[in-house]
């Protein structure tokens, strides 16, 4: 992303690829969300990598086009929303870890919720190093009422370290019957997997005077251009007495304090497909021989029974 510049990106005319979903939920999850992907010229072996989660953990597919995903199995147990990072040849895959499944069933009824971010390592994509714990609670604000929610890690390399935007808290979100993440906040290490000091404060929080940020925050994923930062950020709201999702622009001078800029991708039917109609999730933003294209997940309904959640894509070319 380091060779474009804000006025590109915004200015770009994106297309929604014309055969999404590309990647459906499988029969035995209702959901599978937030790919992140790695491409083919960072990569080790020159093919397209996303990793994605369904109930039952992280995977991850493989591409030699970045459309054709084939699942290459399940990566770690009790894991949801990666962020896959390919650093001086060795690969980091950073979760949400959750406790296991009968204390995630048993927060529906009232038990407290707890996750934190965690990695794993590999240099192939096949053999991982065992989960560790990168970032747990330390601020007031990463706990609610319904427990401890750390989640949504994006790793950011810095001109002093690292940094990790995460997401926080958990807002319930009441026609769907489930939390969405109330704050976004970030921490900073020399180190890329331990060390990390979060902020006193959240970056973002959700505004009811916000139409986009009226409910929670969601997720932030942060890219460093030539002349600034961009943010890509789906916060929740509600409208008509539903709610929705949708993924706002933001920039930012330092990667701290961001601005709102215009909404990047809203909900929508596309064609006779409601696979995005109310709901459009986590992101992922790549940039390869002069196309820019930004893997998302998208949910047809609020609806626990009906809901299901795929991934597609959003696309333009630049020269």
């Amino acid at each position: 992303m380091h060779n474009l510049t804000f006025e590109q990106v915004n200015n770009a005319e994106f297309k929604l690829f014309e055969n999404n979903p590309i990647i459906k939920n499988p029969l035995n999850s209702f959901v599978v969300a937030d790919p992140s992907v790695i491409t083919p010229d960072v990569s080790h072996d020159g093919k397209w990598h996303l990793f994605c989660h369904t109930f039952f953990g992280v995977y991850r597919y493989e591409s030699d086009n970045g459309i054709d995903f084939n699942n290459k199995g399940k990566i770690v147990n009790r894991a949801m929303r990666p962020n896959i990072n390919y650093i001086d040849g060795t690969y980091y895959l950073f979760f949400e870890r959750t406790r296991p499944v009968i204390f995630n069933l048993l927060s529906l009824v009232g038990a407290k919720w707890k996750s934190e971010i965690y990695c794993v390592t590999s240099k192939n994509l096949v053999d991982w190093s065992k989960p560790f714990l990168v970032i747990g609670k330390t601020r007031d604000y990463e706990e609610c009422k319904q427990g401890i929610a750390i989640s949504n890690p994006f790793l950011l390399e810095t001109e002093n370290g690292y940094r990790m935007y995460y997401s926080c808290g958990q807002t319930f979100i009441k026609d769907c019957g489930f939390c969405e993440p109330t704050h976004i906040s970030f921490a900073e290490s020399k180190n890329i997997t331990d060390g990390y000091i979060s902020r006193e404060k959240p970056i973002i929080s959700p505004d009811k005077n916000v139409h986009y940020l009226n409910l929670c925050s969601g997720c932030l994923k942060v890219y460093k251009l030539k002349d600034c930062y961009i943010g890509l950020q789906n916060g929740l709201f509600e409208e008509k007495g539903k709610s929705h999702s949708a993924i706002m622009l933001l920039k930012s001078d330092d990667g701290v304090n961001f601005e709102f800029v215009k909404p990047f991708l809203v909900p929508q039917m596309q064609g006779n497909s409601n696979w995005m109609k109310q709901y459009v999730y986590a992101c992922c933003l790549t940039y390869y021989k002069g196309n820019l294209r930004l893997y998302f997940n998208a949910r047809n309904v609020s609806n626990n029974l009906t809901g299901r959640e795929c991934i597609g894509f959003y696309e333009t070319e630049i020269e």
